[in-house]
């Protein structure tokens, strides 16, 4: 590698003394190289400007491979043709240097569209070489840790990343027709409220005060909801500091959407509508795979409570009402680690994460949640010990939670200070802390309302077949190379 540098950098000099600039500026282009194709013309003159991929000699003539964000075309490039600077260039010319040419279409013998190129232009000096087998580059490390390696050398993962700006596009949207107002709230937090996460720490010079990046943007919506904004959404960053896996990153993307005097079936019915319309219009079907695995989106989706798809699953028609100790017995049989300290809800849900939500390929509503799990959830009427909530699963991975918001500042106090009062204290994460602003807010009355999130980096997995989330994530988080 620093024999080919040393090599490019001569090249530079060289460049550099007679007066030419390695690394040009501004570039007219009155062509991409899709459109050299589609819309042919002998003898038609264009200029164009993209990297090259392939470079092949011939004597007093040469052959180039000219990629662009729309796709290749080749050049032709004959001594005769150039002159002066060009020539100088056209000998120090390497594979990964971006080019500007102008010239004229003509279709060589071999059948093959191409520049006869009347003028060349260097306007940037690759120092570093394209990755062997340009057109190959598979090592996943390597794609992520370099992803500008890995868009140059897989069309594919640049086609990904589009449709990901659609889905997105399209999302805003559906939801734009529907009369919901698109907001931004802060990421900065004097205290991480709305999910249960491990947040990130920072301080505020300015204030000095500690900060912490946000885990959910809830709370700040709901204080939209008692302002008025009765039809609220965001698309936002979230932060949770936690592990990294096939599904998680601890920088991630969030739909969060409230509706006042909706419920959690009206988020239901919404979400359902919104993944169908988006994967009808992006994909063009409703019937995905994922790996060799079949999904098929075609409403209506399958709904069961929780308390009825864990017993179903144990095949235990009374496990609710079975001893913690049996419940702990359970869990370990089926190789899970039980703490000493976890209540017979906890054990249950443990079974639920790793041993149930991995079995729903299907798209699958599980409903009504324990109280003890979602405290910022509605009771259910008909049964005091859970909330009305559903989970949306599509294949084995939870992709968007949503509830009945609760409303009452009298109970949303309470849980609160059950929630602080069962965690140990951790001043320095300000866990313990409650949120006064938004109870106060609350006091002023909020509406009645259903509230929703989608994973959009889990959706974008779904919508596009991808086995990791850091295949949907340009700059995924990753261990330090020594850590590896």
């Amino acid at each position: 590698m620093e024999d080919l540098r040393a090599q490019r950098r001569k090249k530079i000099e060289e460049l550099t003394a007679l007066g030419l600039n390695p690394f040009g500026g501004r570039f007219r282009r009155s062509a991409e190289a899709a459109a050299c194709h589609s819309d042919y013309e002998e003898g038609k003159e264009v200029s164009v400007a993209g990297r090259l991929t392939a470079l092949r000699g011939h004597g007093k003539t040469a052959f180039a491979d000219l990629r662009d964000s729309s796709g290749k075309i080749q050049l032709y490039l004959r001594r005769d043709n150039l002159e002066g600077a060009e020539l100088e260039i056209l000998d120090r010319l390497d594979l990964g240097d971006i080019v500007g040419a102008r010239g004229e279409l003509f279709t060589t013998r071999k059948g093959e569209i191409s520049i006869m190129v009347r003028g060349l232009t260097l306007l940037s000096k690759a120092l570093r070489p394209l990755p062997e087998k340009w057109h190959g580059l598979k090592d996943r490390e390597t794609r992520y840790r370099s992803r500008h390696l890995d868009l140059i050398a897989n069309r594919e993962v640049a086609d990904l990343f589009r449709l990901r700006s659609r889905i997105v596009r399209e999302i805003r949207d559906f939801l734009d027709r529907r009369g919901f107002l698109e907001v931004e709230t802060p990421m900065m937090q004097p205290i991480p409220g709305g999910a249960a996460a491990r947040p990130f720490e920072t301080f505020y010079g300015a204030l000095n005060a500690p900060m912490f990046l946000r885990i959910a943007p809830e709370l700040y919506l709901k204080r939209l909801l008692v302002g008025g904004v009765e039809k609220v959404y965001e698309l936002n960053r979230n932060f949770r500091n936690e592990g990294l896996s096939r599904s998680h990153n601890p920088e991630f993307t969030m739909l969060e959407i409230y509706e006042a005097y909706g419920d959690c079936r009206t988020m239901m019915e919404l979400v359902e509508n919104l993944i169908v319309k988006v994967a009808g219009t992006v994909r063009g079907t409703l019937s995905l795979t994922a790996g060799e695995t079949a999904i098929d989106l075609t409403p209506p989706w399958r709904r069961i409570r929780y308390r009825e798809l864990v017993a179903d699953f144990l095949g235990i028609g009374d496990w609710f009402s079975r001893p913690r100790e049996e419940m702990a017995a359970e869990a370990s049989g089926r190789g899970l680690e039980i703490d000493a300290g976890m209540s017979g809800i906890e054990i249950t849900h443990e079974i639920y994460e790793k041993c149930v939500e991995p079995t729903l390929i299907q798209p699958t509503f599980v409903l009504d949640f324990p109280a003890h799990l979602v405290p910022l959830a509605r009771l259910k009427e008909d049964d005091p010990a859970a909330v009305d909530v559903f989970e949306l699963v599509v294949n084995g991975t939870e992709l968007a939670p949503g509830y009945s918001e609760l409303n009452d500042p009298l109970e949303q106090r309470r849980r609160f200070e059950q929630q602080a009062g069962s965690r140990p204290p951790d001043a320095a994460a300000g866990k313990e802390k409650i949120d006064e602003d938004f109870l106060e807010a609350m006091e002023t009355g909020m509406p009645p309302a259903g509230g929703t999130g989608i994973g959009i980096d889990r959706l974008v997995m779904l919508l596009t077949g991808a086995a990791s989330i850091r295949d949907v994530i340009l700059f995924p988080q990753l261990r330090p190379k020594e850590n590896k």
